[in-house]
């Protein structure tokens, strides 16, 4: 990395030479409210030990969706200890897309892995409490630790995964069946819908990513989990975290990495920097067309990759 590079300008830069790549893609369409989005938005932002870099539309709130898989995994991974989750879901990747139902009935009779939506669900089901506002508090509290601030949801497009989600809720009565889901199956999709309608802006992503980064400790260097259960996830964000485009980002990006269909990123560079990206045109695997073009960039000139 060079010496006195001027961080603010490099991503100023990024933004724009990547901002016309969103005519690649399109926005989502199975959720109604995802429609609505403005697929020209780009932001880009950089978070290290002291200082947050931000460019383009890094204040515009977004939902998590995807992304939220990686706090009810540690969640779990706390609450209940890797053998209770990796009893109900594997830890290999798929090439398969993100909503598929195929592995569950000739795999290994659970979901390959707890990044794609079948594994996330099996795994919101072992979220310790009495209530669904008691389980998801467990992880809107981690959250708001991270952050130092309180979270919200967007309640338009929790109501609208919850009304159209039907791929969802066929996948966890499917895991029902199959003895992968624990409790009351409409309970756990709604936990599943509320915390991927957690709201969040680019500028939170990369705070997320430097907790990441960092193995589990915030910004008041205070650690929140287990340095292996941040292992642990931060694995499953390098071989699953970009869907059936891990690989590929592997190549050319290098690090573990989490997307979601409203176009954020989470980016991690272990021991060095949170990176999140925003853009809401998605490419086909359903990551933000934007988003990648951006982190490939920065990670040519900062030299990102673990590999």
């Amino acid at each position: 990395m060079s010496t006195g590079l001027d961080f603010a300008a490099l991503l100023g830069e990024i933004v724009e030479e990547c901002r016309p790549h969103a005519e690649r893609g399109q926005l989502p369409t199975y959720i109604p409210e995802l429609r609505k989005g403005n697929p020209r938005l780009a932001g880009i932002a950089l978070q290290t030990a002291r200082e947050l870099y931000e460019a383009g539309d890094t204040r515009v709130n977004f939902t998590l969706q995807s992304i939220s898989k990686v706090f009810s995994l540690l969640v779990a991974i706390e609450e209940r200890g890797p053998e209770a989750v990796f009893a109900k879901v594997g830890a290999e990747p798929t090439g398969d897309p993100f909503n598929s139902i195929v592995k569950l009935e000739t795999a290994e009779k659970k979901p390959p892995n707890p990044m794609i939506n079948a594994g996330a669900i099996a795994v919101c089901s072992l979220i310790p409490g009495a209530t669904v506002e008691e389980r998801f508090g467990r992880i809107a509290g981690l959250l708001e630790a991270i952050l130092e601030r309180p979270i919200t949801i967007d309640e338009a497009v929790y109501r609208s995964e919850k009304e159209t989600g039907h791929r969802n809720r066929s996948l966890a009565y499917f895991l029902k069946d199959i003895n992968c889901l624990e409790g009351d199956v409409e309970e756990v999709l709604d936990l599943y819908f509320r915390q991927c309608s957690i709201l969040v802006n680019c500028a939170d992503l990369a705070r997320i990513g430097m907790f990441f980064a960092t193995k589990g400790i915030n910004g008041a260097d205070t650690p929140l989990v287990s340095a292996r259960a941040v292992r642990l996830v931060s694995t499953f964000m390098v071989t699953c975290g970009m869907y059936n485009g891990s690989g590929e980002f592997a190549i050319q990006v290098g690090i573990p990495a989490k997307s979601g269909v409203s176009g954020g990123i989470l980016g991690v560079v272990p021991g060095r920097f949170g990176v999140a990206t925003f853009g809401p045109a998605l490419d086909r695997k359903g990551n933000s067309v934007v988003g990648i073009s951006m982190l490939k960039r920065l990670s040519e000139v900062l030299d990102f990759s673990i590999f």
